[in-house]
């Protein structure tokens, strides 16, 4: 698994590192380069240059024949020991060969095996060196065969051929203390980066975390945060930004809440309104119901109508009312400590479900809660499930160490995966068929803003067959 960096600080100080590393290591690279080669070359031409000299002002030994020599005597060792110790220095290795003669210097630290073939080769017709690494150890190679004037006045060559091994030892302890030197620059270097990008990122991003701040406190809801606009870049223009951004919302926020005030007042100013003339109606309609019988088939049927239409309308008024009071904050939460068993008992004998409902609970079940919210919840639920469910109804209730659970549970065919994330909306109702039910549409969300009101949850999930809806109070 790859590790990348995801903060903008980390992956602006890593880049910053990186461009400063690169370019430390670019700049060191070639400049050790360019030394290391001038340091070499001047070394191969310095010892280059001796040997020449050296080879050009040296006496040759006797013996070479058709070479303008004192006599015509065979050469022998000594000759070869003696051009060996003239061509031999401090750090040097020579080795002469005259044919199946051969002589090392004294320290004999180098055979002819020593010498690559193809210089040997090319030693016999012009002066040849090459860098070589013996023993772990550098060293220059300068081979050729001597050649003098011979009495015609041609070059000849002597049959003389000389192997010498320059040290290079020194050139490079002197390019391991600069490889040393650049490390250290180098490590200085990256420090000196680090520190820069590290006040560079900070100096960059202060205004970022500052405007991360900001927005965050103006998601929670603190619309009055703005951020002091310095300088004139990139971030001082979005900072800018921010601020025109946060004024333009807190205006539409404030509308919003202000028409919002206008709308909650105006439903339960109406809802209030609404009451008087219902309750007259309510009364004149229990009159009329009672002698619904004996008018006529069409005058029986309209009266029933506006009867069951008065009876909707006083359900929504009241659901209406109800929601105002969660809406203003002016719903209180009475809590005492009741047996939940007596409470479901009551709510259901109540509205006449007692023989509709099987209620499934443990004896003496007590908990902490408000009886009429939880009377409202319990109503709703069950309600929902005896209206647009199929029987039979369960109600099940238990204490576990989280709080109350009261399960509602129907057997009908349920609610559609479609409409369950919207059972507890205000005024929704999930299939045509329920468009023009009895119920407002209030109920559920009316029994999730009393369940909310204890601190607890109510949630709607799809069985084989029915609907089952879950309420948790948490212990207080």
């Amino acid at each position: 698994m790859t590790w990348l960096p995801t903060g903008l600080r980390a992956r602006l100080v890593i880049t910053f590192l990186l461009v400063a590393v690169t370019a430390s290591a670019m700049v060191a690279g070639l400049g050790y380069q360019l030394v290391r080669r001038e340091l070499l070359d001047r070394a191969e031409r310095a010892a280059v240059a001796d040997v020449r000299e050296t080879l050009s002002t040296i006496t040759l030994p006797i013996g070479a024949s058709d070479v303008v020599w004192p006599s015509d005597s065979t050469v022998t060792d000594d000759d070869l020991a003696g051009l060996v110790n003239a061509l031999n220095a401090p750090g040097r290795s020579v080795i002469m060969t005259y044919g199946d003669l051969q002589h090392t210097s004294p320290d004999g630290r180098f055979t002819l095996s020593d010498v690559p073939d193809q210089l040997r080769w090319q030693s016999g017709r012009r002066l040849v060196y090459q860098r070589l690494r013996i023993g772990n150890q550098p060293w220059l190679l300068v081979a050729t065969q001597i050649q003098r004037i011979n009495q015609s006045g041609a070059q000849r060559a002597t049959g003389l051929t000389a192997y010498v091994f320059v040290s290079l030892a020194e050139e490079e302890g002197v390019l391991f203390r600069l490889r040393t030197a650049l490390a250290q620059a180098g490590g200085i270097t990256l420090t000196i980066a680090l520190t820069v990008a590290l006040v560079s990122a900070r100096r960059v991003l202060l205004p970022v975390r500052r405007l991360g701040v900001a927005a965050r406190a103006l998601g929670s809801g603190d619309l009055h945060v703005r951020l002091p606009v310095r300088g004139k870049d990139e971030l001082a223009e979005l900072t800018a930004t921010f601020n025109e951004t946060a004024a333009a919302l807190e205006h539409t926020v404030s509308e919003l809440r202000t028409l919002e005030s206008l709308s909650r007042r105006f439903v339960a100013d109406v809802s209030h309104e609404l009451r008087t003339p219902l309750t007259a109606m309510t009364a004149v309609t229990d009159m009329l119901t009672e002698d619904a019988a004996r008018l006529p088939d069409d005058a029986g049927e309209a009266m029933r109508i506006v009867v069951r239409e008065i009876d909707r309308l006083r359900v929504l008024v009241e659901h209406l009312i109800e929601i105002s009071r969660f809406d203003s904050g002016a719903a209180v939460l009475r809590q005492e400590r009741v047996d939940v068993g007596d409470c479901l008992a009551d709510s259901l004998e109540m509205r006449g479900w007692a023989d509709q409902v099987k209620l499934t609970m443990p004896v003496g079940l007590m908990f902490s809660l408000d009886p009429r919210r939880f009377d409202v919840i319990v109503a709703n639920l069950v309600g929902n499930a005896l209206q647009h469910g199929s029987p039979p109804v369960l109600v099940r209730a238990r204490v576990d160490r989280q709080g109350l659970e009261v399960t509602v549970r129907d057997h009908g065919r349920g609610i559609s995966e479609e409409a369950l994330p919207h059972v507890f909306d205000r005024f929704f109702k999930a299939g045509s068929d329920r468009a023009r039910s009895v119920g407002s549409g209030l109920g559920l969300a009316i029994a999730k803003a009393n369940a909310e009101l204890h601190n607890g949850t109510i949630t709607a999930e799809r069985c084989e067959p029915g609907t089952l809806f879950r309420l948790r109070i948490p212990r207080s």
